[in-house]
């Protein structure tokens, strides 16, 4: 099955590059290109087949990324955003996070990081190395992350609910997660759904972060 793919870029060349990169794998397919964040949004509200993954430089003129990447997250929750930069600092990253951007990648990164980012986020939802992963836990520590449901404090979680989440944190796939429980990925489907509706987040790089923040989970594990 074909993960569908849109790229947002204003630089033509580097965005023609990368359709050209991603096009040779079998498992991805890209829908469109936009030039700038209006014209992904403008795209992406005409389109009739929905991409399931967003590629957007942060840096672009007429509404950048990080504005395109709240208007998705408002109006297309299901689809997840790749944030694409040549600022590849603790500020941008936690912002983008926080705003809702479910991987993160340099612009100089390798083809093959980008392709095995695209398939992460495609499988678990997310895609976070060791060093965003640090990231997150600093800002997460000192309030910048952004969560809505700030005055929940993770005693609702139930004890299953709770092992849910700190495999999700791990990485893991619904089909992981289930063979580690001992569940249904169905019935890890149902807790993660209860997850986000309890704590208020929207996906599951939500949960990572509201984890990471209320000290839900034990970070050491994470690597």
């Amino acid at each position: 099955m074909d993960i569908k793919i849109a790229i947002a870029d204003d630089e033509l060349l580097f965005r023609q590059g990368l359709r050209a990169i991603l096009s040779k794998q079998e498992d991805i397919k890209i829908l469109f290109g936009a030039s700038d964040g209006k014209d992904l949004i403008d795209q992406l509200n005409e389109a009739s087949e929905k991409p399931e993954i967003i590629i957007t430089d942060l840096k672009m003129p007429e509404m950048d990324g990080v504005e395109a990447t709240k208007i998705i997250r408002e109006t297309h929750p299901d689809i997840k955003v790749i944030a694409l930069t040549s600022y590849f600092t603790k500020p941008f990253i936690v912002n983008m996070i926080a705003i809702g951007a479910v991987a993160y990648l340099a612009k100089n990164s390798t083809p093959a990081l980008m392709v095995k980012t695209i398939r992460e986020v495609h499988a678990k939802g997310f895609y976070y190395d060791e060093k965003v992963f640090e990231y997150i836990k600093d800002g997460a520590s000192k309030g910048i992350t952004n969560l809505k449901a700030d005055s929940f404090n993770g005693t609702s979680l139930s004890k299953r609910e709770l092992e849910v989440l700190e495999l999700i944190c791990q990485q893991l796939t619904t089909s992981e997660i289930g063979d580690k429980l001992h569940i249904s990925p169905r019935t890890v489907e149902v807790h993660r759904n209860n997850l986000q509706i309890k704590t208020g987040v929207k996906n599951v790089a939500g949960l990572v972060i509201y984890a990471i923040q209320h000290n839900l989970v034990t970070f050491d594990k994470f690597y």
